[in-house]
């Protein structure tokens, strides 16, 4: 649940892209396992949306970066402008 919402902003020659949700928080102790193929937190889930997404960006030389708070969770995909 919780509110969506998204930015662009250009910066020292990347392009950085922000997506935000107000909904449940990503424990600390999974923060560091998302991103890694297979690894699943939801019954029919694959695993595999966010190393998929790790794979583009960093094959691209950007990087993917994720803050979850009490108040929800903001992802930052960072791309060369280039």
């Amino acid at each position: 649940g919780g509110k969506l919402s998204f930015g662009y902003a250009k910066t020292g020659g990347y392009a950085e892209i922000t997506v935000s949700n107000t909904g449940h928080r990503i424990p600390e102790g999974i923060k560091d396992k998302i991103f890694l193929p297979f690894y699943t937190t939801k019954e029919k889930g694959t695993g595999l949306g966010l190393a998929i997404v790790h794979k583009i960006i960093t094959s691209h030389g950007g990087t993917i970066h994720v803050d979850s708070t009490g108040s929800g969770t903001t992802f930052r995909l960072r791309l060369p402008s280039n």
